[in-house]
C-alpha cells in the first residue's frame, strides 16, 4: 500500500484458480488483470504531468485528496480508490483450508465486540447486502482502536473518514457475476470461506492502540 507513482499491479500471491470452488479462476483473472489494471493505468495517466504529487503513496493520495488540484481530484480519487480497495481485497484472500479463524487474536476481539464470531459474520453479511449498486463492505478500526463495519459507494474508501481498513468485500458485479449471477448472498458465503484471517489479524495488530493484538482500546 506504500507504493507510489508509477503504480504497478502486483501479481497475486496465489494462482487464479487457487480460490476454487468458491471464487472461480476466470473471475479472478478478469478482476485482477483487467479491472484492477485499468485503475492502475488511469491513475498513472492522471498523475503523469503532476510530478509534485508523484511521491505520495496510495494512502496519502486518498487521505489528502482535497489538497489535490481540482482538475485531477476526481480522477485521482476514483482510480486511487480503485487500486487501494482492490489490493486490500485480493491480498486478504487465500486458498481454502480447514477453518480455524477463532484461534487468531483478532477474532477474539471480534467475538468481544459482536458477541460471537457467527454474529460478526452475519453483521458483515447484512452490511454487504445493503450496498446498493456498486461499492464495498468494510471492517475498519477507528482512531481509538474500536472495530466497526461500514459500507462505501463506488471506489470511496474509509481512509477519507479517518478510519483504518482491515478487511473489505468488493460488491461490484464484476467481482461475482460470472459465477454467482445476481445471487449476492451466495457470493458472500463463498468469500467467507477464503478470507486470509492471519492477514486480517496482522492489520488489526498494526492499527491497534494496545500492545496486545486487537485488544479493545483503553477507555
Amino acid at each position: 500500500m506504500k507504493q507510489h507513482y508509477p503504480f504497478v499491479n502486483p501479481p497475486l500471491p496465489y494462482d487464479f484458480d487457487a480460490l476454487e470452488p468458491y471464487i472461480d479462476a476466470k473471475t479472478m483473472e478478469l478482476h485482477h488483470n483487467r479491472h484492477l489494471q485499468t485503475y492502475v493505468d488511469n491513475l498513472n495517466l492522471t498523475l503523469k504531468n503532476y510530478p509534485e504529487y508523484q511521491s505520495l503513496s496510495l494512502e496519502e493520495l486518498l487521505i489528502y485528496i482535497n489538497s489535490l488540484p481540482e482538475e485531477i481530484r476526481e480522477q485521482v480519487h476514483r482510480n486511487a480508490g480503485g487500486v487501494y480497495s482492490h489490493l486490500l481485497y485480493f491480498f486478504n484472500l487465500k486458498p481454502p483450508e480447514a477453518p480455524t479463524p477463532q484461534a487468531l487474536p483478532c477474532c477474539h476481539y471480534l467475538i468481544s465486540v459482536f458477541g460471537s464470531f457467527d454474529r460478526f459474520l452475519d453483521t458483515f453479511r447484512r452490511a454487504a447486502l445493503s450496498v446498493f449498486g456498486s461499492g464495498y463492505a468494510w471492517l475498519v478500526m477507528d482512531a481509538v482502536g474500536r472495530l466497526r463495519i461500514i459500507t462505501t459507494a463506488n471506489q470511496n474508501t474509509p481512509l477519507e473518514q479517518n478510519l483504518r481498513p482491515i478487511l473489505n468485500l468488493d460488491m461490484w458485479e464484476h467481482a461475482y457475476y460470472l459465477k454467482h449471477y445476481n445471487l449476492r448472498d451466495n457470493y458472500i458465503s463463498d468469500w467467507m470461506q477464503v478470507i486470509h484471517w492471519e492477514q486480517v489479524s496482522r492489520y488489526c495488530y498494526q492499527y491497534g492502540t494496545s500492545t496486545s493484538p486487537c485488544a479493545p482500546a483503553r477507555r
